[in-house]
């Protein structure tokens, strides 16, 4: 039987290429546009793009914020990517201070633009933190040799509060940028990995195999 994901629509980003990700990884994928959406769902995935004002404010019109936490609550997996994993914040200061969900204590903040562009764009690698290749046991990354590249597109960065709740980081001129967190079942990755290519697909096939 095909692993099933819930993909959380809230009005923000196009969720083609994720959809078309999970679907070429053989998933049966279904799109929530409310809360009810949400409650039953085996896996759920956040994705997105634009500001984390309106993607909370669009999480909040559908009531699928309160839906995110009782399920996290629950235990059930849950996979933010770019906008999407910014969300899984406490906090984020793109245009003022915002409350995100919550669901890992820390804020988003801009990636300092001494000496790089920012945006940050493009292809960059994956590193474990402090060269700790352990971080990785157990996680979507199991499978990731470091120094993977992946695919970024993004200004703000999380900083969570407990540092061993970043799981990857990634170089960006003589800044260290969060590449991803994780907090129990919750994971964050500020990459695309829907984008990047076989070693991203890897890690959608690992979330696939999280047991529901």
């Amino acid at each position: 039987m095909s692993a099933r994901v819930t993909i959380v629509d809230y009005g923000l980003g196009n969720l083609h290429s994720v959809i078309k990700a999970f679907r070429y990884l053989g998933a049966n994928v279904e799109i929530a546009t409310d809360a009810q959406g949400l409650l039953a769902a085996p896996r759920l995935v956040v994705p997105g793009v634009g500001a984390f004002a309106d993607g909370m404010q669009g999480l909040r019109a559908r009531g699928q914020d309160a839906a995110l936490r009782r399920r996290a609550a629950e235990g059930c997996p849950i996979l933010g990517i770019c906008l999407g994993a910014q969300l899984l914040l406490a906090a984020g200061e793109e245009f003022g201070r915002h409350e995100g969900l919550g669901l890992i204590a820390g804020t988003v903040r801009r990636i300092p633009d001494q000496g790089v562009k920012v945006p940050h764009v493009g292809w960059n690698r994956l590193w474990p933190p402090a060269d700790d290749a352990e971080r990785w046991r157990g996680s979507l990354l199991a499978a990731t040799a470091p120094g993977t590249w992946a695919y970024f597109i993004h200004s703000y960065h999380a900083v969570p509060e407990d540092p061993a709740a970043v799981l990857a980081i990634a170089r960006h001129g003589p800044h260290v940028i969060t590449a991803a967190v994780r907090q129990q079942r919750i994971v964050g990755c500020q990459f695309h990995p829907e984008k990047s290519g076989p070693a991203g697909l890897a890690m959608l096939q690992a979330f696939l195999a999280e047991p529901a």
